[in-house]
């Protein structure tokens, strides 16, 4: 990427704004957590890695706010910090992942050196996690084929090499002649603004389409695998991610097709027994009953906009992770390849 997403300064955190690309490519300077979290709520940073890199680099900017204090009074507003962070979006583990190392180092003694350092810990060991998971899925590509995305799951949602999209642009440096279809991802279009922007960097061959043309062309031949990201795995290989992706799944299974998600260990939640069990974020209707900024659904209809569906496990080929792919029987073998 010639565009960085998210950057550490010192003692500021500067963002990509991720709701104005593709058009235009505008920087935020955050240096107050109440900005980060906000940043976070409304999607100017997104996709579930790069929110727990921004959670804990929110947790940081709360901890310089209160640098003068000392024992009990730090911790008391720092951790008033973190649940202001961890109240921002309830799907995605890594954001908690992150926000709960950032709380055992405050309630180990922790001062803003050390927060700060697990931070960047969090940050680095994220960039390496895509680095690696990209290794391993690449391998799964095969030279010629045409892989369906849904969503956005590349470098900007992961300040690294990405997670669906790092498999697919991997491939494609090794030499891997490999085209992708993106589905536009209503409805805000993270298919259409981001995913297709960043493949077009990369110079993968990509192709949008509306969400309902996945069958269309599965049933066409022209789709020979689908790889997704994930916001939230449970310990049974569950998957949680943007809405439209279990629908894809079923579409995937129906056509023969292998349906792959790739996450780093981070987003998995071994807490939870199922995918039953992940909860799932409601955001504001205006998202469904607007387009461009323009109303595109008659005043006072009832909207439901869950952001995250959840995919059976049953339905999942492989989990691509930085320790490697893991098969069913997920609940063995999460636990055994995850630890």
């Amino acid at each position: 990427m010639t565009v960085q997403p998210l950057e550490w300064r010192g003692d500021r955190l500067v963002i990509l704004d991720q709701t104005k690309l593709p058009i235009e490519e505008t920087y935020l300077v955050l240096t107050d957590y109440r900005d980060a979290a906000e940043a976070i709520k409304t999607l100017r940073v997104r996709g579930a890695p790069a929110i727990g890199i921004a959670g804990g680099y929110a947790v940081v900017l709360g901890a310089l706010a209160h640098a003068a204090e000392e024992g009990p009074a730090f911790r008391k507003n720092v951790g008033g910090t973190i649940d202001t962070i961890a109240a921002t979006r309830p799907t995605a583990r890594n954001l908690f992942f992150a926000l709960e190392r950032m709380r055992r180092v405050l309630d180990g003694g922790g001062q803003v050196k050390e927060l700060e350092a697990e931070a960047k810990a969090i940050h680095e060991e994220e960039v390496a996690a895509t680095e690696r998971l990209s290794e391993h899925g690449a391998a799964l590509l095969e030279d010629g084929w045409t892989v369906l995305t849904h969503c956005n799951a590349g470098p900007l949602a992961t300040s690294g090499a990405g997670t669906a999209l790092g498999v697919i642009i991997r491939a494609h440096e090794q030499g891997k002649r490999v085209g992708v279809y993106a589905d536009e991802t209503r409805p805000l279009l993270q298919g259409a603004r981001l995913t297709t922007w960043e493949l077009q960097k990369a110079g993968v061959p990509v192709t949008l389409i509306t969400d309902s043309m996945a069958g269309h062309f599965m049933k066409a031949g022209k789709i020979n695998a689908v790889i997704t990201g994930a916001d939230r795995i449970a310990g049974n290989g569950d998957s949680a991610n943007k809405i439209g992706t279990y629908t894809t799944a079923v579409l995937a299974k129906e056509h023969g097709l292998p349906f792959y998600i790739a996450a780093p260990s981070s987003t998995f939640d071994l807490s939870l027994a199922t995918g039953e069990e992940i909860p799932i974020e409601e955001r504001d209707p205006a998202e469904v009953t607007t387009f461009g900024g323009r109303r595109t659904a008659p005043e006072g209809v009832r909207v439901a906009n869950p952001a995250f569906d959840v995919t059976p496990a049953r339905y999942i080929t492989a989990l691509i992770t930085e320790k490697g792919v893991i098969g069913p029987p997920y609940p063995e073998h999460i636990r055994a390849t995850l630890g």
